[in-house]
């Protein structure tokens, strides 16, 4: 079996973390997975929702779009149609994974909202947003922390997440559209830099796929989400 972009099994794609691209959010980072590329921003909020309204912590929120062009055909904007039960689903992912990585009682009172929005598709949008927008999260946990709004780093634990599948019959690492489109298991990880997890996703599109199978995809999954996570620490500067 040959991947459609010759990569190894168990290979990423090539990865670009470029951060404060967005120069009025208080933390960005434009993350390229290959042709898959993601603007995420996180914007400070001094209040939280209603419902944790003296509860002694704050929130990390997620919001999560795709612009007209990005994929092969316009797509129309979701504001002028409504959000698609897919753009929900993914922005409550984001949201979740994202919280994993944060103490909230260490940012009470202030609501951290991550936008990702992909400007261009080719698979693993999603994963590229938890990845990008976590970037975006501890630079604005660092602007927090210097402007003296909290005493101390609320970041916990570094987040990353990534695809793997069965594409004709292999277990590989990253799967861009060719193969997600194509794969008979497509799956998600969302992972930590303890290497422990957080989320898992994981569907048979064709059959069914056993518990080795699964074993071999979190494998994949722990390879390449360390990796991801060293550029991160790499790219903002922590050891």
């Amino acid at each position: 079996m040959q991947r459609p972009s010759k990569r190894e099994a168990n290979q990423l794609r090539d990865i670009e973390l470029t951060i404060n691209v967005n120069k009025h959010a208080e933390g960005s980072c434009l993350i390229k997975a290959g042709d898959t590329h993601v603007i995420c921003t996180a914007t400070i909020e001094e209040k939280v929702p209603t419902w944790l309204k003296n509860s002694g912590q704050g929130w990390v929120t997620a919001e999560y779009g795709m612009i007209p062009r990005a994929t092969g055909t316009r797509v129309d904007r979701e504001a002028k149609k409504g959000q698609s039960g897919r753009t929900q689903e993914i922005q409550r992912l984001i949201g979740r994974a994202l919280r994993a990585g944060i103490n909230l009682r260490a940012i009470e009172n202030i609501n951290i909202k991550i936008d990702g929005d992909v400007i261009q598709a080719d698979g693993g949008t999603r994963t590229a947003s938890i990845t990008g927008g976590f970037v975006a999260l501890y630079l604005a946990c660092q602007k927090l922390l210097e402007q003296g709004k909290i005493k101390t780093m609320p970041i916990t634990q570094f987040i990353a997440a990534i695809s793997c599948g069965i594409y004709q019959g292999v277990p590989v690492l990253d799967l861009d559209y060719t193969e997600d489109s194509n794969a008979e298991t497509d799956s998600n990880f969302v992972m930590t830099d303890k290497n422990t997890i957080i989320e898992v996703q994981g569907t048979a599109e064709h059959g069914a796929f056993t518990s080795l199978e699964l074993t071999q995809l979190l494998q994949l999954a722990e390879k390449g989400t360390q990796q991801l996570i060293q550029k991160q620490k790499e790219v903002l500067e922590v050891k």
